[in-house]
């Protein structure tokens, strides 16, 4: 596994989600390359570090409900899935039509039941139908402050993003967004409005 060799619930969650499973069968071979992998539609599979980290500062808890925004190949909700057990839920959202349809039979043919990808609603981010979340991770580079995801977290709800080449957490406490940034910059592709 990639990344820091110590035993968390998200490197537990990670190895048993196999990367190459959730890559087009064209692009297999580049699973174990800690880089993003092209998944078409003008969309990449992250790098599994750059997971990791955002994993791990999102601290998803078992039971939780979590948004999933930009879940491309349906990898990272996946493995969202595997963290919130089966008392929680995942919804991931995408807005390319074809890949949510094939992240949904993967996370079927990997008994994901408690997971749900969807296409994002025209003029909308996120799932606010589905709404409370307890975390929200988007895997998409944002310009400002998305605040109606921000607006779809509980109190003491956690979001992770990469906001102007920084990953950043989020934290919302009465109504208020907080955000803290991480070490290091990052590449994404752009958070889109469907």
């Amino acid at each position: 596994m990639f990344g820091r060799r110590r035993d968390s619930p998200v490197r537990r969650a990670m190895d048993a989600t196999p990367r190459a499973g959730y890559l087009p069968e064209g692009v297999r071979e580049r699973a174990g390359i800690d880089a993003p992998v092209a998944i078409g539609h003008e969309a990449t599979c992250s790098q599994p570090t750059t997971v990791r980290t955002m994993l791990d500062l999102l601290d998803v808890r078992p039971g939780q409900q979590v948004l999933d925004v930009g879940c491309g190949s349906g990898w990272t909700t996946a493995i969202l899935a595997r963290l919130v057990g089966a008392e929680g839920r995942v919804v991931g959202v995408d807005i390319v039509p074809e890949l949510v349809e094939d992240a949904a039979a993967r996370l079927r043919r990997d008994g994901l039941g408690r997971a749900e990808v969807r296409v994002a609603a025209e003029g909308e981010l996120g799932a606010p139908d589905a709404a409370p979340f307890d975390r929200i991770l988007v895997s998409a580079m944002a310009r400002e402050l998305p605040e109606e995801l921000v607006d779809q977290l509980v109190d003491d709800g956690r979001m992770v993003l990469p906001l102007e080449g920084r990953l950043v957490t989020v934290t919302r406490a009465a109504g208020e967004a907080k955000i803290e940034p991480a070490p290091g910059w990052y590449r994404f592709v752009p958070l889109r409005r469907p």
